[in-house]
């Protein structure tokens, strides 16, 4: 057995397919290890169905930062920072033994060639019963201040810098990120590069009172994979559909195929009804639809992904190939080592699994690295349609969510073509894997 595995490996490193194949494989059960142990599962869902409120630091639909590299204008790039963690600079001044002035100040170069979507600032306040009072106001690269607000600010005051009337009324010809990211002094709306600078300048009127703020801009790009309608970091579900395309493939296949074998093996062995019965189901079950029935029951059964995994299943064994591995199994059957095992007294179930299926497992494993893809697809197909799992976050559901939203017509392609593209990788490295292996296993096709 050990010689056998070894010329097989020997064998595959002949072909530069099955390497490639090998090295996509093993980089996806890496990416799938990783995601599990790094972003759990329940953490996982939390993110994915979270919505704004989960997302509220990320603009909606921004293509991925590194898009920029191949870009001539460069968009802006979002980023959020705040005084919890350090990253905004808070100076605290006691005034008296109740009141005391805080100044919360960010500075950041603005170098891109196109106006952000817009700026938040999120203020975490503590008091009692008197609210803080802030000034909020931006210094221009030139050294003019534009002010933003000025009033109360409530436990949890969120201030959008596109809807403040005293930006809107003194942009009047602009909208206010044009007006914040222009130079004033030309006519001509036009990009102002430099360093800008946030200050909020705050009162309170309490002992224990304190401002906290965060700050989020809102670039058009953002992160590793970009977002979506919902905000959400389309990382997420590219990441954690690796782990899900390959349980899905690699269950179903192997599900299918083991299944497939045994009962083949049963009915050649047994003959007679019961090569009969398998026979007329397979018969049968040829002439079934098989999307239509997985629609069907998406649609009024139940889109759990282990549902539609299970009934792919059913519909899988009975098949062609079960027609196949029968005829393999009668001439296996009259082979002389089954008939000394029949003669020293062997049981039937002892002569199934121990000496007829061991014979079929060279080919079995060609046709279980190739069929993977063929799961996945399907799991993505039926996500694409609508029918995908509604909690999981899946390659197909993020297609499914692109095509809803318009993507392709709005100008998002990333958004569709990320998902595509880890799907035909995936097909790809199983494909050129299982082509190999057919070689390695049928030593006919060897000579074509």
């Amino acid at each position: 057995m050990l010689n056998t595995i070894k010329s097989s490996i020997k064998e595959i490193k002949r072909y530069p397919s099955a390497i490639v194949g090998l090295i996509i494989i093993l980089a996806m059960i890496i990416v799938a290890i990783v995601t599990v142990i790094a972003i759990p599962y329940n953490k996982a869902i939390y993110l994915w169905r979270g919505g704004e409120d989960v997302w509220y630091m990320n603009p909606k639909f921004a293509a991925p930062a590194w898009t920029n590299w191949f870009r001539v204008n460069k968009e802006p790039v979002s980023f959020s920072v705040n005084t919890a963690n350090g990253t905004m600079k808070k100076v605290v001044t006691n005034v008296s033994a109740d009141s005391k002035t805080i100044e919360i100040t960010y500075s950041f170069d603005f170098e891109a060639d196109a106006y952000p979507q817009d700026l938040m600032l999120y203020f975490n306040n503590t008091y009692a019963t008197k609210q803080p009072f802030v000034d909020i106001s931006i210094i221009m690269p030139n050294g003019g201040s534009i002010p933003i607000m000025q009033g109360g600010a409530s436990a949890h005051e969120n201030v959008r810098f596109s809807q403040e009337q005293k930006l809107i009324k003194q942009f009047s010809n602009r909208t206010p990120m044009q007006g914040l990211f222009s130079d004033p002094t030309q006519q001509d709306i036009e990009v102002q590069k430099g360093t800008y600078q946030l200050v909020v300048t705050g009162t309170t009127f309490e002992k224990d009172s304190d401002i906290n703020a965060e700050f989020v801009f809102y670039g058009t790009v953002y992160g590793a994979a970009g977002t979506d309608m919902g905000r959400r970091d389309l990382l997420i579900p590219l990441l954690w559909g690796t782990p899900i395309a390959l349980a899905f493939g690699l269950i179903g296949s192997l599900g299918t195929l083991i299944l497939t074998m045994i009962i083949a093996a049963v009915g050649a062995w047994y003959g007679g009804w019961v090569d009969a019965l398998i026979q007329r189901i397979t018969e049968i079950n040829l002439v079934l639809p098989f999307l239509p029935i997985l629609i069907m029951v998406g649609t009024f059964f139940s889109r759990s992904i282990w549902v539609i995994l299970g009934t792919a299943i059913l519909l899988s064994i009975f098949t062609g190939q079960i027609k196949s591995y029968r005829a393999i199994f009668m001439q296996i059957r009259e082979a002389g080592y089954i008939e000394a095992a029949k003669a020293y007294g062997a049981s039937d179930t002892r002569i199934i699994f121990k000496y007829l299926i061991p014979r079929m497992i060279p080919l079995l494993i060609p046709g279980l690295v190739s069929s993977v893809p063929a799961f996945v697809f399907l799991e993505a197909s039926l996500a694409i349609l609508g029918l995908g799992d509604p909690v999981l976050p899946t390659w197909g559901k993020v297609i499914n969510d692109a095509d809803v939203n318009g993507a392709l017509f709005k100008g998002y392609y990333y958004w569709m073509i990320e998902p595509a593209v880890l799907l035909m990788i995936t097909g790809l490295g199983f494909a050129m894997l299982g082509f190999a292996l057919d070689r390695v296993f049928n030593p006919k096709l060897r000579e074509m």
